[in-house]
């Protein structure tokens, strides 16, 4: 079996990035998609989400995204990856679901069922969307209604009629309120107050919320979203529901879960028919447990301060879609840094033979 210099397992937006810099730089790799097409995490948004009501959808290295009109982002965004990886013959490999990365004396080796790669480095590109955080609450379990989390967002109409609790601080709970205030009742509740921004979204201010993530990460720390750090803005299509007074009343969190509602911490009883959680997710990195990355404090240690994408524990490895490049800001940039740093590691590692 052949060795690779490079395996990127997964083809979002931070894992095309890597993939295009490692081809540039001559360095043969391979991109597992665990995905059966190409689009990553896109291709699993809900439909009435356009390319309009989205972030943003940074472009890709050498690339023109595409425009932010009425088009579907389940299909905009999908069918730019799919275009990007045939125009740049990005080697992507599909569909593979890794289950572990090993270390086979010096040798990176990735399993994917019966199947598996060997390679001297790795970038990790798995994001988040496969690891959708629910938190636990008592009588969650009692619950007669629907509970579904951002994962399982099927669009606004589904929710007409019913009494829809919001659970979540972020932006997905700010624009699953403003879809469906004007259509139905809603109630939101977060843990925290959340915090809003008036001034305009600059560049500038992108740079400073990941500055904050890259701190975590730079101690080791699990890192939050950046999307955490950046405050909440309303966007046009979310005043209506302002208007209707869905953001000025919202609710601490709940004590507990009854089969047809909450109990709030007064005591008080509020009927509810959905419970929508809107509650983030986690870096979905089971797969790399056996490396033994993580540090002390519970994350993974990034080298430059956390603005690269080195692990510390482990130079062969890089992580884009970790922290401060897990969103649209930093994830072209990180792709550049994993490349230039498999390149770094290569020109360090022994080069050991061919496994016949």
């Amino acid at each position: 079996m052949s060795i690779l210099d490079s395996v990127v397992i997964g083809a979002g937006q931070a894992g095309l990035s890597a993939s295009y810099h490692l081809t540039r730089l001559g360095i043969s790799h391979v991109v597992l998609d665990s995905d059966a097409a190409a689009g990553g995490a896109w291709r699993h948004r809900w439909d009435a989400l356009t390319m309009r009501d989205v972030h943003g959808v940074a472009e890709l290295p050498d690339d023109t995204p595409p425009p932010r009109d009425g088009q579907r982002a389940n299909m905009a965004v999908p069918a730019y990856f799919a275009a990007y990886e045939k125009a740049h013959r990005l080697p992507v490999v599909r569909p593979v679901r890794v289950d572990r990365v090993e270390d086979d004396d010096g040798i990176l080796v990735v399993h994917a069922g019966d199947r598996q790669w060997r390679a001297r480095t790795l970038v990790n590109a798995t994001g988040t969307w496969t690891h959708p955080f629910l938190p636990h609450y008592p009588g969650m379990e009692t619950f007669v209604g629907e509970q579904l989390h951002t994962v399982d967002y099927p669009g606004p109409e589904h929710f007409l009629g019913k009494r829809v609790l919001v659970v979540g601080g972020g932006a997905s709970a700010v624009q699953f309120l403003g879809a469906l205030t004007p259509l139905t009742d809603t109630i939101w509740a977060t843990r925290t107050e959340p915090v809003w921004r008036n001034d305009d979204f600059t560049p500038e201010a992108g740079a400073a919320a990941v500055a904050l993530v890259e701190q975590r990460v730079a101690r080791g720390l699990p890192p939050q979203s950046v999307v955490s750090v950046t405050g909440l803005m309303l966007r046009p299509q979310e005043r209506e529901a302002e208007r209707l007074g869905a953001y000025a009343a919202r609710r601490p969190m709940f004590a507990r879960i009854e089969p047809d509602g909450v109990c709030w911490v007064d005591g008080s009883f509020e009927r509810v028919d959905v419970i929508l959680w809107a509650t983030g997710f986690r870096p979905a990195i089971a797969h790399l447990a056996p490396l033994h990355l993580r540090s002390a404090a519970g994350g993974i240690q990034l080298d430059r301060n956390g603005r690269g994408t080195t692990a510390v524990q482990d130079p062969r490895i890089q992580l884009v879609g970790y922290g401060p490049s897990a969103s649209t800001i930093g994830a072209n940039r990180a792709g550049r840094s994993a490349a230039k740093g498999v390149q770094r590691a290569l020109s360090v590692a022994p080069v050991p033979r061919p496994v016949s």
